[in-house]
């Protein structure tokens, strides 16, 4: 395939495609956790791991980052987003001190939505990815607010706040 617009289309369906898988595994990791060990446990287990994740992912990509630098670290967030955004679209809310985002559609809960999820267990999965954000803005000694997808959340996702640490 030598079209670069058509290596771009496959690509991006590529990309699509891993994060859904990303997706089915959390959903069968809770599955067979629950199974073994219990709901609350099995949820706890995977934010745990999840949150871990966020935190390694921040030690590279945030280093030079500061408590202070909460709309330098959105911003450098959304610069790097999958697919140039496509994956993750937002809305996105800047102030001098904080920056928010509002994501409008995530592969992960389309994946779990397809998949026949109900709207509990659906809630709960997205605790369970969010987790990666919390390990990830966390790390970087922002103040991190994220309201997860829940029942009556609407058609979108996960509302995503970082604010300085010192401001007021």
């Amino acid at each position: 395939m030598t079209d670069p617009e058509a290596r771009a289309e496959k690509l991006s369906r590529e990309l699509d495609s891993a994060f859904r898988n990303r997706a089915d595994l959390y959903r069968l990791f809770l599955e067979e956790l629950t199974g073994e060990l219990g709901s609350d446990k099995a949820e706890a287990i995977m934010i745990r791991a999840i949150e871990q994740r966020g935190k390694e992912v921040a030690a590279a990509a945030f280093a030079s980052f500061g408590a202070n630098d909460a709309r330098a670290i959105g911003e450098a967030f959304l610069a790097v987003s999958p697919d140039g955004g496509l994956m993750y679209p937002t809305d996105v809310e800047r102030g001098d001190d904080r920056i928010a985002f509002k994501v409008k559609r995530c592969p992960l809960k389309d994946a779990w939505v397809e998949a026949g999820v109900g709207d509990e267990k659906l809630a709960t999965l997205c605790r369970i990815a969010g987790a990666f954000d919390r390990g990830l803005f966390e790390a970087t000694g922002v103040r991190f607010d994220n309201v997860t997808w829940t029942p009556g959340h609407g058609s979108g996702c996960c509302h995503i706040a970082l604010t300085n640490r010192d401001a007021g």
